[in-house]
């Protein structure tokens, strides 16, 4: 009988644990590296692309709310006015938002009081619909809600604007065109992936007809319709945060790759394979395939599979602004700098921006006492409003 090493396990998903002592350190190592990028002056955009790719990705959300605004190159210091309800007035697509919200109650920490969900969904609600009133040539899609609300229990409202517009006009550009051509052409990106890591898998699918569609809401919510775990969520958009716009395409390929041997039991028909891949594993190996997606970005780059796989071209606002948005991220500022700035304005701007970071902030501690009233039950509760009195910035670090 093999003797097993005890300092080491396989977590429930699917992936090997390393001693405790080893990844205390490498999370101290990571912070460490976070924060010298946060304040290098231009940022160091590079290194907190590394820490949000490398595994475990950007560790907890205090975090991400530094690094996140980052990535996009958002100014936390000019963010947009709190939506408010004008944006409801006569708009289109208010009904459709106004639904899928309300059936997007899974999408909040279980165990929320009605009421503290139905505040939530109502600036879910008038966000969206502020996005798509400032930037009229945004169409509105159903799962783009999903999308939204992950940033609204990160970072809050206002920042929520700012981060999910900036995001809309470049990574989720194509999805918002008027028509479904842009989201096709984008799918059709994930057989020739197959094609030339797995020909045997790739030619098995395209028998049985199976197309890409089973891929469709993973791709535009970036998982978040799909996942019940909202760990996994938060860990798939530190990746596609940091990477190249189509990075969703190549995680869609790397789990089929891996469910390979599954995919080849089926029957060889669309129904079957269809079933089987439109529902994902909850106990999916992460880390190992998001190191795998982003090893096939570089072995097969976009534009080498438009030329193999003879890709019929199509413009692509996502990809042809993504070289200008990756230069313009590179110019930011850190926040001391930012912060320094802010002063200088007119007393009276100065104390609105002030006014409403106060009410941003507030609201992110009302999550971290609802996230852990959910967790542990009313005796955290009450620790919880006790620490709100005298250490809410504590309280923020523990959720």
């Amino acid at each position: 009988m093999k003797r097993v090493n005890k300092h080491y396990n396989v977590t429930g998903h699917g992936n090997i644990r390393k001693p405790q002592g080893e990844q205390e350190s490498r999370k101290k190592q990571k912070l460490v590296e976070i924060h010298q990028a946060l304040n290098s002056d231009p940022v160091d955009i590079e290194t907190l692309r590394r820490a949000a790719v490398s595994e475990g990705g950007l560790l907890t959300d205090e975090i991400r709310r530094k690094v996140w605004p980052k990535l996009l190159g958002v100014n936390v210091y000019d963010l947009p006015a709190k939506p408010g309800k004008d944006a409801r007035q006569d708009h289109k697509d208010f009904d459709q938002v106004v639904l899928d919200v309300r059936r997007s109650m899974r999408r909040f920490p279980k165990g929320m009081r009605d009421d503290q969900r139905g505040v939530l969904q109502e600036q879910l609600i008038d966000i969206i619909l502020l996005i798509l009133k400032r930037n009229p040539q945004l169409h509105y899609y159903q799962g783009y809600h999903d999308i939204v609300v992950t940033f609204l229990l990160v970072v809050g409202e206002r920042m929520a604007v700012a981060m999910v517009e900036t995001l809309s006009t470049h990574h989720l550009r194509d999805f918002m065109d008027p028509t479904m051509d842009s989201t096709k052409h984008i799918l059709n990106y994930l057989m020739p992936i197959l094609e030339q890591v797995d020909p045997e898998l790739h030619e098995f699918m395209q028998r049985a007809e199976v197309g890409t569609i089973f891929a469709l809401s993973w791709l535009i919510t970036w998982y978040g319709h799909v996942l019940s775990d909202f760990r996994h969520v938060l860990r798939l958009y530190d990746f596609f945060l940091a990477s190249h716009p189509l990075m969703a395409i190549y995680f869609a390929a790397v789990i089929v790759l891996h469910r390979e041997k599954e995919v080849k039991h089926c029957d060889c028909d669309m129904p079957s394979i269809h079933q089987l891949l439109s529902q994902i594993p909850q106990n999916l190996p992460y880390e190992e395939l998001i190191s795998r997606a982003e090893e096939l970005l570089k072995c097969y780059p976009p534009t080498l599979l438009e030329k193999r796989a003879a890709i019929q071209p199509r413009k692509s606002l996502t990809i042809s602004s993504f070289q200008d948005f990756q230069r313009a991220r590179l110019q930011q500022r850190p926040d001391a700098v930012l912060r320094r700035q802010l002063q200088k304005r007119p007393p009276a701007e100065l104390a609105a921006v002030e006014d409403a970071a106060a009410t941003e902030s507030s609201h992110l501690v009302k999550m971290a006492v609802w996230g852990i009233s959910a967790t542990l039950g009313a005796a955290a509760l009450a620790v919880a409003q006790t620490a709100l009195e005298w250490a809410p910035e504590f309280l923020l670090q523990l959720f």
